[in-house]
């Protein structure tokens, strides 16, 4: 048999509505694309692609499924935006947390670093040596009262546009969510008490409980951001229903007091 015959014919191109997607999918993963931006509409990848609404509707119904997008009818399909929930059990945007309960909200930068990844850095975010990493220090404030002290690293290499950002002014959470799609985050929650850096930071007395939140999110198995966030423990209440029959239908929440 001939072997280069034989390759040839198991070696068959993707369907097309399969390179759709995954070249739609590719401009979302690499932030080309960013949550809430507007897909082009059907008709104009029909032509760029110069197939039928049947395969261009198959592509975007597949990225939908994946979360990738969501699809608003007569308005066009849309770069998903994360969902945001409480300020630990999800992705938080702690900006629009407090605004929503009709609180003041002030953010303050405290301090803003652009170094070369350091050997924690290396095993928290498994990025090699030459990575570069902005390191900052922020609070979040409701009304008059601190809210929320944040110590996030940024891998630079996979945020490249972070540059754009005006961190002295906008909460970095906040624009992660708006500018960089992401594919999956973990997070671990403790209760620690706090010490005397983080009492002062937080206006509480040394030794208080506060609720500590840290975060990691990746994009494409890369890693983009970890951001450790405490809490006063007084302003966080953590609420679990769940049902008897099966761990798929437990339903997690988180409130803020």
């Amino acid at each position: 048999m001939d072997q280069n015959n034989d390759r040839t014919r198991t070696a068959r191109p993707s369907p097309l509505h399969q390179r759709i997607r995954s070249d739609i999918e590719a401009r979302i993963l690499s932030g080309e694309w960013s949550p809430g931006y507007r897909i082009p509409f059907e008709h104009q990848l029909m032509v760029e692609y110069g197939c039928a609404r049947m395969t261009v509707n198959k592509a975007l119904y597949s990225l939908a499924e994946a979360g990738l997008i969501e699809r608003r009818p007569r308005a066009g399909s849309f770069v998903r935006r994360p969902t945001v929930q409480s300020a630990v059990l999800a992705i938080p945007d702690i900006k629009a947390e407090i605004l929503a309960r009709n609180e003041a909200y002030r953010y303050e930068l405290l301090s803003l670093r652009k170094r070369l990844a350091s050997k924690g850095d290396r095993d928290l975010l498994d990025v090699p040596p030459a990575a570069t990493i902005l390191h900052l220090r922020c609070r979040h404030f409701a009304g008059p009262r601190p809210f929320a002290l944040e110590e996030r690293r940024i891998v630079v290499d996979e945020v490249p546009n972070i540059a754009e950002a005006d961190l002295r002014t906008e909460p970095p959470g906040t624009w992660l969510l708006q500018h960089v799609p992401w594919h999956s985050a973990e997070h671990q929650i403790s209760a620690v008490n706090a010490d005397a850096a983080v009492a002062s930071l937080l206006g509480i007395r040394i030794g208080t409980a506060c609720l500590m939140v840290d975060r990691r999110t990746w994009r494409a198995g890369a890693a983009i951001t970890a951001v450790r966030t405490w809490f006063p423990g007084d302003l966080q209440k953590l609420v679990t229903r769940f049902a008897p029959s099966s761990a798929a239908g437990a339903v997690s929440a988180a409130e803020t007091r």
